[in-house]
């Protein structure tokens, strides 16, 4: 029997660089299959290429063993292919329901017919289980809450070949195990599916075949998974083995370095107070809404407080915007990269440079260009980060690149004090999170206080020297590193009556 799918020899250049060379795989219906590899490796541009964004240079896609020609996004939706971005594509000031039916919103005498657009989009959210109101703007919504609108929109067009890039990196456990079921039935319906991860458990969890990419080239497909062991797939991936990802580095810690007292806001339901020895890695986990990023924007300055103090090496400061937390030596790597993070017309160079530029002003008034040059490249070297030059614009870049980039740009600043980092390694692959751990370490080990918020309980639990949970806008309690486990974090995060659910 026939593939449905079939990449056939594909190859794409960009300038300074070749995306994809020779790359040959199939996917069959009723299929989940797999796609690994490190950032840049190439998977997300042939997934543009699937969705008619790009167009090979070489090869051929086949559906059916018929080849086709995708010459833009929507002759590809045409031929039954659904893709969803890890970067997310939508129209924020637009509810869910003419999000979800964009370019195919129903109409009556030539006036879109609203009531119409809502009741089929209640009516589809229902039978796939979401949570989501059709009424409500994306502007309004949460990063998972967006992201679920757009793996909805794809199942919405009932294709015949869906593609994931990334989709649970924002999403809470209960929507994972929606979009988990909704996977599962369209496997069971026959549907040819490609899915793209860095998390091993999911990969494991859907896939039936994997295949793994290495700086645009396939380096191997494993038809079945059952007996690949999970470092094989890691060594395929990045080239070396990698025994322990969070290699985690004790280190003393000296007198608290910043701390936070009875901060209030409008989106914390109760006063906040944490604290953060120099050297220390303090994470925060908690549910999606749980209230971790609100109270970081709130410290920040990125978000007005309505109460509470904010004290640096023992002494009362003033944070009323960024920037003056920045000239403080406090700085935070935000999770949306794409609205807070990258600007998307400048350079991987002017991205990196963009905080401590005013350093590097000769006079006060004009910049030497030979000092951010060297930063660019210093970081750029420093964190991998996989760019053509430092002149190439950050758009094009993966997003796991991307982030680095951001994360290049605080590390930059000459006097850090506190690092706050929201999802620093949300969609990025296994090798890169290890060099972005190492570097979370040296910050420690130079006396740094550092905040790490991430949805991933075992990276929490594999870097934190201490742990703060949320809960409902709320900090629930914390847990030493020594008496931290899933289930003492999950208790903490969890609302009480699903705890107790858990625990029977």
């Amino acid at each position: 029997m026939s593939a449905t799918l079939r990449f056939d020899n594909i190859g794409k250049v960009f300038p300074g660089v070749r995306a994809l060379d020779g790359v040959s795989f199939d996917v069959n219906a009723g299929e989940v299959h797999g796609l690994m590899g490190e950032n840049g490796a190439g998977k997300s541009t042939l997934l543009k290429i699937l969705g008619g964004e790009y167009q090979p240079d070489s090869g051929r896609v086949l559906i059916d063993d018929k080849e086709v020609h995708f010459a833009s996004a929507a002759a590809s939706i045409a031929s039954g292919i659904a893709v969803i971005h890890q970067e997310l594509q939508y129209v924020p000031d637009l509810t869910v329901s003419e999000n979800l039916l964009l370019g195919a919103l129903p109409n009556r005498l030539g006036w879109v017919d609203k009531r119409a657009a809502k009741a089929h989009v209640r009516e589809r959210l229902t039978a796939m289980g979401v949570d989501l109101d059709p009424n409500a703007k994306l502007r309004k919504l949460s990063i998972a809450q967006r992201q679920m609108v757009e793996i909805c929109k794809a199942l919405l067009r009932n294709a015949r070949v869906i593609a994931l890039d990334e989709p649970t990196s924002s999403l809470s456990h209960r929507e994972t195990e929606v979009l988990f079921k909704l996977v599962r039935d369209l496997k069971a319906d026959n549907r040819a599916l490609i899915y793209i991860s860095h998390r091993m458990d999911e990969i494991y969890a859907l896939c039936d075949a994997c295949t793994i990419f290495r700086d645009g080239r396939k380096i191997a497909s494993h038809l079945s998974l059952g007996d690949v062991r999970r470092e094989t797939l890691v060594q395929e991936m990045v080239g070396r083995e990698i025994s322990d990802i969070y290699n985690y580095r004790a280190r003393p810690l000296g007198e608290v370095r910043f701390a936070a007292t009875n901060v209030q806001g409008d989106a914390l339901s109760a006063p906040a107070s944490f604290e953060v020895k120099r050297g220390e890695i303090v994470g925060f986990f908690g549910l999606v809404g749980a209230g971790r990023s609100e109270l970081m924007h709130l410290v920040y300055g990125a978000d007005k407080k309505k109460d509470g103090t904010i004290t640096l090496d023992g002494q009362p400061i003033k944070v009323r915007s960024t920037g003056e937390a920045i000239r403080h030596g406090i700085v935070l790597c935000p999770e949306d990269r794409k609205e807070e993070g990258i600007v998307a017309m400048a350079t991987v160079a002017e991205n990196i440079n963009i905080s401590c530029r005013r350093h590097y002003l000769r006079g006060g008034l004009f910049l030497d260009r030979k000092k951010e040059a060297q930063t660019a490249e210093r970081f750029i070297q420093l964190l991998k980060i996989k760019t053509p030059s430092r002149k190439q614009r950050i758009r094009f870049l993966s997003g796991g690149n991307q982030q680095k980039a951001i994360l290049s740009r605080w590390l930059a600043e000459p006097d850090l004090k506190v690092v706050i980092l929201d999802e620093p390694t949300r969609g990025i692959d296994v090798g890169a999170k290890h060099e972005i751990y190492n570097v979370i370490y040296q910050l420690a080990e130079r006396g740094c206080a550092i905040v790490m918020i991430s949805s991933e309980l075992p990276e929490v639990l594999g870097v934190s020297d201490r742990i703060v949970v949320m809960r409902q806008g709320r900090i629930a309690g914390e847990l030493p590193r020594e008496k931290a486990s899933e289930q003492a974090v999950l208790s903490l995060a969890l609302p009480q009556s699903d705890s107790v659910a858990e625990a029977a």
